[in-house]
């Protein structure tokens, strides 16, 4: 089974691992809008995700941490919503097609090339919500980067992980030579990851995404949404 390939990124890895990974997600960049559920450019997917969106955030603006932004497909319906988006992705190529979208929409949206796993303090910290989508697959430590993201999230904010399992345990190969084992290759349990958040978070629930819509076709794995208050 295919493993969703969401936004290029550099995550937790020592130094040694950023050039490989780094060149890994700019070549995937050119076709990387094709996928409905990334480029968003069918409309009944774009009202899919707008909705869902929607029914999340808190009122806008709210200040959102897009983390593995890609493309910058997400923050771009954020800021559309009237929210305040900043976007941290690896790839230099992904980043670039992000600020050409924001360009071509009028939209100033700050998005920086970084670790996602581990943000730039550049980003700063007192987010209302802190954002990722499918990126927890690609951490060597995703525990540690959990901890990290619910310190950037204000008193009262929201974490929300949007997340599947739809690889197999046999599935460890690293996405690229050079990577660490990745324990959540082939991704995490909406259960697993459930006890994995909960000693960092207030309160938690969790909503599946098996919505053809969502993704512009159906789907036989586990997809949903981890949502967490702080």
């Amino acid at each position: 089974m295919n493993r969703p390939i969401v936004g290029a990124r550099w995550h937790d890895a020592s130094m040694h691992d950023l050039g490989s990974i780094s060149t890994f997600w700019d070549a995937a960049a050119g076709s990387f809008d094709q996928e409905a559920d990334h480029g968003l450019r069918d409309s009944r997917v774009r009202a899919a995700w707008a909705n869902r969106l929607r029914s999340w955030m808190p009122a806008a603006p709210a200040r959102i941490l897009d983390l593995g932004c890609g493309t910058g497909s997400v923050s771009l319906l954020l800021a559309e919503h009237g929210h305040i988006p900043v976007g941290v992705d690896l790839s230099p190529r992904m980043i670039k097609i992000a600020q050409d979208k924001m360009n071509r929409q009028g939209r100033h949206v700050p998005l920086l090339v970084g670790d996602a796993g581990n943000p730039p303090s550049q980003v700063g910290d007192s987010f209302d919500v802190v954002l990722t989508r499918h990126l927890l697959w690609t951490l060597p430590d995703p525990h540690a980067a959990l901890r990290r993201w619910t310190r950037l999230i204000r008193p009262g904010g929201r974490l929300i992980l949007i997340e599947g399992r739809w690889g197999t345990s046999t599935d460890d190969a690293p996405y690229t030579t050079q990577t660490p084992p990745l324990p959540w290759n082939g991704g995490v349990t909406a259960e697993h990851l459930s006890d994995a958040v909960r000693p960092l978070v207030r309160d938690l629930r969790t909503e599946s995404l098996d919505e053809p819509d969502l993704w512009g076709r159906p789907i036989d794995d586990e997809r949903y949404a981890l949502i967490a208050d702080i």
